[in-house]
């Protein structure tokens, strides 16, 4: 059965659909009941929830949790987050709680630009292109107005539309770069019919010249690589509090650690990448939650940690007499309106219970649990180790794995609270003690 081809099955009803695929399994009437267990019981949001993707034939749990006291700019935000990772929001919580105490996370730089590319053939001569250039850019902010209208009127739009040579990479091609504010979208699918309707006119344009065809468009899509759509926040304490985050170092030994930890993942690609995936289990999360483009923001992230031909931390800490302070660019494509975040009832949750923020606060609080989960992992490294709490948390999911009782849990939580946590150790101290 696993070899065969099937042919139509965009086609099939929704329940079609789960009875072939559960007859792929080995207990089908099972695999089919299973898949329906995780199916919404409200028929509305069950159908707009099925809608969202193609081919669905159930949904795919994640836990979704809670970080409380994350503060951003003196407001005070409890953060949901979407993550089946064991113990990153709990490390976020714990890591945003000591940031609360000394203040929180400030935003000190925010700039909402996303780009877009119209990719075209020059066949003729460039300098005739380049002489017609201002008409023609007047001919295509024209063409797309009836487009932009509505953006325009909630303060966004076009901010920019540029001529660019590309031939020095490719021979012939030229492209159109659109810049845009999207105010509180995302904005994907703006951006990109805003492109398709430039490229639509740029042909126009020079059809009616010559009957030979001197411009041809390649192709029309928004960037990812939003280097002028990012966000800079920073969390300042003075370095004897860091006393009250390890029980072995001083606050000066700490400080001097935690800087050296940041200076490495700078300059060794090796921890940089390892690093920087520690920012993006809180940012992923936050955006899973909220029903945004996480895999937009990871791949405009690390682009942007590469930027200078290494790829490097996203984050930084700096040190002086009296200050610890951490901080962060990363770039943040993101919205509050359109998209899921309309449709997916747990998205519209989320940011209801934040306080149903502007595209720019949120990307504060996205900014500041990264940086938080950031501190979080930097602090364990150079203090117990990661595997310490992290084991922690695992624990509970190898004990759920073995469907363990109470009792055996509570034997287990006791046992392994002084000794490194293992599948192996887990499961040999069960059979200890059930035999």
């Amino acid at each position: 059965m696993q070899n065969n081809l099937i042919f139509g099955f965009s086609k099939l009803t929704e329940q079609e659909k789960r009875s072939f695929i559960a007859s792929l399994c080995h207990d089908p009437s099972s695999t089919e009941e299973k898949l329906k267990t995780f199916l919404m019981q409200d028929e509305t949001d069950r159908n707009n929830f099925l809608d969202l993707s193609e081919n669905t034939i159930s949904s795919f749990h994640t836990p979704y949790g809670i970080a409380p006291n994350v503060v951003v700019d003196g407001v005070v935000y409890h953060v949901p987050m979407a993550i089946e990772e064991s113990s990153v929001v709990a490390a976020a919580a714990h890591s945003a709680r000591f940031w609360a105490d000394n203040g929180g996370f400030m935003v000190t730089d925010i700039s909402n630009v996303k780009l877009g590319h119209v990719y075209f053939r020059w066949f003729d001569n460039p300098s005739y292109l380049f002489e017609r250039w201002e008409m023609l850019k007047q001919f295509l902010l024209e063409h797309v107005k009836n487009i932009t209208i509505n953006m325009d009127r909630r303060g966004g739009g076009i901010l920019s539309l540029e001529l660019v040579d590309a031939t020095h990479e490719i021979e012939n091609l030229y492209k159109l770069e659109l810049k845009l504010d999207t105010v509180n979208s995302m904005g994907a699918n703006f951006i990109n019919t805003c492109l398709e309707d430039l490229a639509e006119a740029l042909e126009q344009f020079f059809a009616a010249d010559h009957d030979v065809k001197k411009c041809q468009v390649v192709m029309s899509i928004l960037s990812n690589y939003t280097t002028e759509c990012y966000v800079t926040v920073k969390a300042s304490c003075e370095i004897p509090k860091l006393e009250s985050i390890s029980e072995n170092l001083t606050a000066e030994v700490m400080a001097d650690k935690i800087k050296l930890a940041y200076q490495i993942a700078n300059q060794f690609t090796s921890r940089a990448v390892t690093h920087n995936k520690g920012i993006m289990n809180g940012v992923d999360a936050v955006l899973i939650a909220t029903g945004n483009d996480w895999r937009a923001t990871a791949a405009a992230a690390h682009a942007y940690a590469a930027r200078d031909g290494k790829y490097r931390s996203l984050s930084w800490c700096k040190l002086d007499d009296e200050m610890l302070t951490i901080g962060i660019k990363i770039p943040m494509p993101l919205g509050t309106v359109g998209g899921i975040t309309n449709l997916h009832p747990l998205a519209c949750l989320s940011l209801e219970i934040l306080g149903n923020p502007t595209s720019k606060e949120l990307m504060g609080i996205v900014a500041a649990v990264g940086l938080a989960s950031n501190f979080a992992a930097v602090r364990s490294l150079v203090t117990t180790g990661i595997q310490k709490g992290h084991m922690r948390m695992h624990l509970t999911n190898i004990l759920n794995l073995f469907n363990a009782n109470s009792g055996q849990r509570e034997e287990a939580e006791s046992w392994f609270s002084s000794r490194k946590v293992s599948f192996d150790a887990v499961k040999h101290f069960l059979y200890e003690n059930t035999h």
